[in-house]
């Protein structure tokens, strides 16, 4: 038989927000605010109060006053945020308020005349607790022995009396050291508290190998390397990214190498898919040949941490037939019954190429091996990891793997690449994924849109962060396909204002919307061969200088960068818009307020009206106030209701600065 909860003398249930009652950590990242609730109640009249208390990675604790928003339901909340990193605690104590009790009674029956002195009398006595209490500093015991002297004091008249013991001067004691009776706190509560990155932060993804890819005079391909790939990164901090996250740079396997286009044709001088780890050259702790060397990787990560820009690295844990575990360690595969090791498949999807790991067979070895994977790379500079397929191996691993890495290692952001059941997905961000990719790629509706962000911003925000990407080397959805311009300005400006993390896969700039005929992604894709996109033909004085939607990243990096509203998720608010082909939102942080308005109808320019929940914005219904477009520093004098004219033929998204 389970053991059941204790409940306290004043009982404090309902804690919120928890993650699996408790079992995993709830999330935040330094400074970020959330809202902890809890029902806090007692029998009988007396008054009744509630603080969370909040436990640092040192033990030290601080008590912070919880505020009943709801009497009758007994609702108890209050705003917190840690200032520093590391596995914090909370917990709720409700407490019995006896100076809230006798001052309710006190005035009411002092003005009707009832028990005046005995009431009185009784409020002396709490004061006189009160001031014994080793909580209190000396000014506030002082102003407590003189609230009760002056409750005591017949020369004085009643009201006099009792303002003593009521007036601000003990109010404000109250306020900060109150006198709790029947202290009855909940269990102490995980509570993780990680780096701002791990919510908040722009991801730039690029294939190593096709940055400085080029034909030579015989018309054959020569790879970039990673000395030519850190040319890129200027142009990268340049438009303001934070990270740049790379495909695997490992070597790739000769055997059933994939041609153009998933073909299963390679010729002698493809490159084969990058996800098709290992070769003769080495497995997952080893770079291709054509890439360069480590000493080519680490200037790399070096340069890139001159510009500000932090590394991510594609953790894929699957072999090519060629890989060295295949040979050395053949139970870490499925053999099938006639005695070939099964390749990996997503019907109607066949990946020759590839051999997935059985974790089942020799677990204990695998999960060696990766760890010792992951410590190489960390070792050479990777702070970040973008994890392909997550979904398609044990969570018991991924649990195991995230914390281990922790323990030396809490600086560490996992992605998880999961494009699965939401059960699957929420659970790979309970057990330690700081981030997830999610189903904005797919939601164009503007319906849709809404309700899936206010599910993120609400009921999963405090363990699963949503990174929107528009697109990816895998997806080019129907909508982008013929979305053109105008829809993928769209898409970049809601990616990076509805989420706190957002990315871009290189070549987003220059709108590369044609499909492979039949899929849901490009035509020639860059997993199969190289690409040359001659970046300086968009640079400055080159033959398509303009063409690019690179100035417009840029722009939109700053405006995150300048708008801590925008670092945020749960302060995400909606707002009505006539028009249903429309989306508006806003976020407010402190002073700071961004109301964005998107346009979801690429090929049409709609006019409508946009109705402000005027306090989400932190104004009354009536105001008047200012906002200026920060995409085109056009303002505008608005109010409750608003028109807007957006499509191909004015802009497609307004992200306006309220007031300021």
């Amino acid at each position: 038989m389970s053991q059941s909860l204790h409940i306290g003398r004043i009982p404090a249930l309902g804690v919120g927000p928890l993650v699996e009652g408790g079992a995993f950590p709830t999330k935040s990242v330094v400074d970020e605010e959330f809202t902890v609730t809890a029902t806090v109640f007692r029998e009988g009249h007396d008054a009744v109060n509630a603080s969370v208390v909040l436990c640092d990675p040192t033990g030290a604790s601080t008590a912070l006053p919880m505020t009943c928003v709801n009497r009758g339901l007994d609702a108890w909340e209050c705003v917190v945020s840690a200032p520093t990193p590391g596995m914090w605690a909370l917990r709720v104590e409700g407490w019995s308020d006896p100076y809230a009790t006798w001052r309710h009674d006190a005035i009411i029956k002092i003005e009707a005349g009832v028990d005046v002195e005995l009431m009185l009398a009784e409020g002396a006595l709490v004061l006189d607790r009160w001031s014994a209490d080793a909580a209190v500093s000396d000014a506030e015991r002082s102003t407590l022995v003189a609230g009760a002297a002056t409750l005591r004091d017949e020369t004085l008249s009643v009201a006099d009396r009792l303002s003593g013991g009521t007036g601000a001067p003990v109010e404000a004691v109250h306020a900060a050291h109150p006198l709790r009776e029947f202290v009855s706190g909940t269990p102490d509560y995980p509570w993780l508290v990680e780096r701002e990155l791990a919510l908040t932060g722009a991801w730039y993804e690029i294939f190593p190998r096709s940055e400085g890819a080029h034909l030579d005079e015989d018309g054959h391909w020569v790879s970039g390397t990673l000395r030519t790939a850190a040319k890129r990164l200027d142009a990268i901090a340049a438009m303001g990214f934070d990270v740049v996250y790379l495909t695997p740079v490992h070597p790739i396997g000769e055997i059933n190498r994939k041609g153009p286009n998933n073909t299963l044709d390679a010729g002698p001088l493809d490159p084969g898919s990058p996800y098709a780890i290992g070769s003769k050259d080495g497995g997952h702790d080893a770079i291709h040949p054509d890439l360069g060397t480590f000493e080519d990787f680490d200037a790399f990560v070096a340069r890139a941490r001159e510009l500000g820009l932090e590394v991510a690295l594609d953790l894929a844990l699957q072999c090519a037939p060629d890989h060295p575990w295949v040979s050395e360690h053949p139970e870490w595969f499925t053999t099938r019954a006639d005695g070939t090791i099964a390749y990996a498949e997503n019907p109607p999807k066949k990946y020759q190429d590839i051999y997935p790991l059985n974790f089942d067979n020799d677990p204990a070895g695998i999960y060696r091996a990766v760890r010792d994977v992951v410590q190489v790379w960390i070792d050479h500079g990777v702070t970040l990891f973008r994890v392909d397929n997550p979904h398609t191996k044990p969570l018991d691993f991924w649990q195991w793997l995230i914390a281990d890495v922790a323990k030396d290692h809490p600086e560490i952001i996992w992605l998880a690449e999961a494009f699965t059941r939401p059960a699957m997905m929420h659970t790979l961000g309970k057990i330690g994924f700081q981030q997830s990719y999610t189903y904005f790629t797919w939601r164009n509706e503007p319906s849709t849109m809404r309700e899936y962000c206010e599910s993120l911003a609400t009921e999963s925000a405090h363990y699963m962060r949503p990174s929107f990407w528009p697109t990816t080397h895998d997806i080019l959805t129907p909508y982008m396909q013929v979305a053109g311009p105008t829809g993928w300005t769209m898409r970049a400006a809601i990616a990076a204002t509805l989420s706190p993390t957002y990315g871009i896969y290189t070549g987003y700039e220059l709108i590369e919307d044609v499909p492979r005929p039949g899929a849901e992604e490009q035509i020639d894709n860059e997993k199969y061969q190289y690409k040359d996109r001659h970046w300086a033909d968009y640079e400055l004085g080159g033959s398509k200088e303009g063409q690019s939607l690179a100035q417009f990243l840029g722009l939109l990096n700053k405006i995150r960068h300048e708008h801590p509203a925008l670092h945020w998720l749960r302060n995400l608010r909606f707002h009505h818009v006539d028009d249903e082909t429309m989306l508006a939102y806003s976020k407010k942080r402190g002073d700071d307020v961004i109301l964005v308005v998107a346009g979801f109808d690429p090929h049409a320019t709609r006019e409508s009206t946009v109705r402000l929940d005027m306090g989400a914005l932190g104004l009354q219904p009536g105001d008047r106030f200012q906002v200026r477009d920060l995409l085109s520093e056009a303002e505008y004098n608005w109010g409750a209701e608003n028109f807007v004219r957006l499509g191909p033929a004015t802009t497609p998204v307004h992200i306006f600065q309220v007031g300021g």
